[in-house]
């Protein structure tokens, strides 16, 4: 197995986290995109304003992790147009791609910019793209720190060794993989975490009691 397949797996293990996370990002991206039809930023005064903001409606989104429940935003003026829900089924993949790439080494901000304009939202500016590839990045390192819920009382623990692209050559990368299995039988991925050798992954913090 691929190495972005087993974070796929330990990713989409947790299928409230993605949702989470797909959820904030599309909300993010359809507030940008309000922000291009209102001619303004919130609460900015300037004579380029077209229209003023009125709330939000939600829309419930189905992907391949659940149905969201999105905020849509609305404008007092006229009506707001958004392009992100019709367009997210084709651009699924790209975003839990970037999701991938943000928990192994950080998000490119190209990558960021990629997706935010195949979901319909062009002109987007530099710092707007950098601020949601390092609000990306923190939700998942979030994710990854998450105190965990259940009990397990069995851990098992595997370590394997993958070439990961790094400064621009291509390094060998210990991947060590922690699953929990709770009092009813269900296995959970608990932890994949990455470190330039096995002795330097941090086991500690895992402890079934």
């Amino acid at each position: 197995m691929e190495l972005r397949d087993i974070v796929l797996n330990y990713l989409t293990d947790n299928e409230k986290a993605m949702q989470e996370l797909i959820t904030w990002f599309l909300n993010d991206v359809m507030k940008e995109e309000l922000s291009q039809q209102a001619g303004a930023m919130r609460y900015a005064r300037t004579s380029t304003r077209r229209a003023h903001r009125n709330g939000y409606r939600q829309r419930s989104l189905t992907t391949r992790f659940g149905e969201l429940s999105l905020l849509k935003p609305q404008l007092r003026e006229v009506p707001f147009e958004t392009k992100v829900l019709e367009k997210y089924a084709r651009n699924e993949k790209a975003l839990v791609n970037a999701i991938i790439e943000s928990y192994l080494q950080g998000v490119s901000t190209r990558n960021v910019e990629t997706i935010i304009a195949h979901l319909g939202v062009e002109q987007i500016s530099a710092s707007y793209v950098s601020k949601v590839g390092r609000e990306l990045d923190t939700k998942v390192k979030e994710f990854m720190e998450r105190p965990l819920d259940s009990y397990y009382p069995y851990l098992f623990v595997d370590g394997s060794y993958f070439k990961v692209r790094d400064e621009g050559r291509y390094v060998n990368k210990a991947l060590l993989v922690i699953v929990g299995v709770r009092t009813d039988g269900h296995r959970e991925v608990l932890s994949a975490q990455i470190a330039d050798a096995e002795h330097e992954l941090p086991g500690k913090g895992y402890s079934p009691t």
